[in-house]
């Protein structure tokens, strides 16, 4: 079986595909629990300094990422195996709770789908091997990292900082795999994850000197900070650039089309992901083709 996923790109994509379908079924339950197991423990830890009722009941007894099972949250009644296939299920429920006919968001097929095809292209890009294997878990820490961010405007530090680490411990790899486009040199990558971070901090302080305000959360610095130990500090650039880019396309249009107020917060941490996961993928080919286009 693994000799025929080794010689046929389009089977280990495929695998991959279906494989990260799954996965992308328990990435939902990240996204919806972790924030709120967040918050929980901060209120927890306010309630030993002060007494007092928090605004918004939060989930009692045992609460993580896999107690309870997964349950309606109108009629709470408890989410099947049959009714939780990704995908399938909610096109075989048309999008309602099997119980109280609630409706279903149309995020989590979406956020299922997106997993497998992001995966998919992981395979495919990488082959079958070590590569695409690393490449495909950082996707399943981006997304996410991204969706929580767009929530919440927070990054957890029990994703993020686990992945910086799991960057700088790859790099030690390097000389064994000898491959430049994940398993980098250790010193590229421990330069990659300071200059990471120390980039956006430097900006972070230098907002707040002239305007008196914070531009950005901590979340961001550490999240460039992981990308960097993945993909060196030579992508940094890149990463920083594309991602300043889209925010800014972003940003713009919310304002124009949406009446955005320009004082809320726009999270950044879904636009340094999106970058980090292209600059992964065709970091090499996108910069060649503009040194070649600029030379």
């Amino acid at each position: 079986m693994l000799e025929l996923l080794g010689q046929s790109p389009l089977l280990f994509a495929a695998v991959a595909f279906a494989f990260a379908l799954v996965i992308g079924s328990f990435l939902n339950v990240v996204i919806h629990r972790l924030p709120l197991m967040m918050e929980r423990e901060w209120r927890e830890q306010c309630a030993e300094l002060q007494q007092t009722e928090p605004e918004q009941a939060l989930p009692t007894g045992a609460f993580n990422l896999v107690t309870p099972q997964s349950h309606c949250p109108g009629c709470g009644n408890r989410i099947r195996a049959w009714q939780n296939v990704p995908i399938l299920s909610y096109l075989m429920l048309g999008g309602r709770c099997a119980s109280c006919k609630q409706s279903i968001s149309a995020r989590y097929p979406l956020v299922e789908l997106l997993t497998g095809i992001l995966a998919a292209l992981c395979a495919w890009r990488f082959g079958f091997g070590w590569e695409a294997l690393m490449a495909i878990i950082l996707t399943f820490t981006l997304v996410p990292i991204s969706m929580i961010d767009a929530d919440t405007q927070l990054i957890p530090d029990s994703i993020v900082l686990p992945l910086l680490w799991l960057g700088l411990g790859m790099s030690l790899f390097h000389p064994v795999a000898g491959s430049e486009t994940l398993f980098i040199a250790p010193k590229d990558a421990i330069v990659g994850a300071i200059a990471g971070y120390l980039s956006l901090w430097s900006v972070y302080q230098l907002f707040k000197i002239i305007t008196g305000k914070e531009g950005m959360g901590y979340g961001d610095f550490k999240l460039l900070a992981a990308l960097g130990a993945w993909l060196g500090w030579q992508q940094l650039p890149l990463v920083i650039l594309m991602s300043a880019i889209v925010g800014a396309i972003v940003g713009l249009s919310m304002m124009a089309f949406r009446n955005h107020d320009r004082r809320d917060p726009i999270p950044f941490g879904p636009y340094l992901a999106a970058a980090g996961w292209i600059t992964m993928l065709w970091g090499e080919t996108i910069q060649r083709t503009y040194l070649d286009l600029m030379l």
